[in-house]
């Protein structure tokens, strides 16, 4: 115990006893309830968020970047729809904890997964790309099913998130802290497992990568990239949206890393090609995607001061607006 402060494993999560007890009476209360109420209390959780501006602003103003065309209605409409998602996500998390096999299979249908399979046929492992887009818990639960998951995930605080990686956890997923994962990862891939990571937050610090995404430089880490140039491993972007009142596994690639001999170059140019399939993903389904979240909060360095050796340059997005990403200049 730590100034009250339940110390269970500073890497991956840190608890106070109490809001742990408190998380652990929410779980039982939704497991109680039927589906369709589980589903309103989402609702209503999502709207009293929204209605007290809750990273409203937030929301609002990553959508008139990424939609300026649409109108200020059509945006509020989405913002909504996006708090009701990332509650739903949430609560599906909590109310399939402990959930069998059987449950968590059934959460997801899954039309083909061969791509993962032959991915894995090469013996090389597997890189699953993956964002906060539709239900990415249940995306996690319901993958490590079926294959031997590695999950690369940034360390949380408080009992709710306590609970959620009790749930990951006894979903069967092998949890990788993000502090130093590189070489877990690379363990991970060369004993022909799957390792996944959420690529779509911003990532400081003097190796993240400032890559476009929604026609602005968006700063991302290099993580997976970096695994894919030490194992070879195949990279797909794997993602369960909701369909129809379904969540369903929707599978984008392979990505194959290359190797010019300009390993900047390869990183910054695997990682765009990733970030540009997520985002190709999102403006069909832009309800489903957390745009809560501050993911241009940071901005790339002027060019000619990023670190290294390499030089940089200003480039412009497959939308064709102008944003200063830090890329490797020929």
């Amino acid at each position: 115990m730590v100034a009250g402060i339940l110390v269970e494993r500073p890497a991956l999560v840190r608890s106070t006893v109490l809001s742990r007890a408190a998380a652990g009476v929410l779980v039982r209360f939704l497991q109680a309830l039927p589906l369709a109420a589980v589903e309103a209390l989402a609702r209503g959780v999502a709207a009293l968020a929204y209605g007290l501006g809750i990273r409203r602003r937030v929301t609002l103003d990553n959508l008139a970047h990424a939609f300026p065309e649409r109108a200020a209605g059509e945006r509020r409409v989405i913002a909504r729809a996006a708090y009701a998602n990332m509650s739903r996500a949430v609560v599906d998390a909590l109310r399939t904890l402990g959930a069998s096999r059987e449950q968590l299979l059934a959460e997801v249908e899954v039309d083909d997964f061969g791509p993962v399979e032959r991915a894995l046929a090469g013996g090389r492992g597997l890189l699953v790309a993956t964002a906060h887009l539709g239900s990415w818990e249940l995306f996690g639960a319901a993958m490590a099913q079926r294959v031997r998951l590695n999950a690369v995930v940034r360390p949380l605080r408080g009992g709710l998130n306590a609970r959620l990686v009790e749930a990951r956890e006894r979903a069967g997923l092998s949890l990788i802290p993000a502090r130093g994962a590189l070489a877990t990862m690379v363990a991970a891939l060369r004993r022909n497992e799957v390792v996944a990571m959420l690529v779509d937050q911003a990532i400081g610090g003097k190796h993240s990568l400032f890559v476009p995404f929604f026609g602005r430089p968006a700063a991302t880490t290099p993580a997976l990239s970096m695994a894919a140039i030490r194992t070879g491993a195949p990279t797909l972007v794997v993602i369960a949206l909701r369909e129809g009142g379904r969540l369903r596994f929707r599978v984008e690639g392979p990505f194959e890393i290359s190797d010019t001999g300009d390993r900047q170059r390869d990183l910054w140019s695997h990682t765009a090609r990733i970030t540009a399939a997520l985002e190709r993903v999102i403006r069909e389904a832009p309800e489903q995607w957390l745009w809560l979240h501050r993911r241009w909060k940071l901005q790339p360095p002027p060019a000619g001061q990023a670190p290294g050796a390499v030089g940089w340059t200003t480039s412009t997005s497959d939308q064709g607006s102008a944003g200063a990403s830090r890329r490797p200049t020929p």
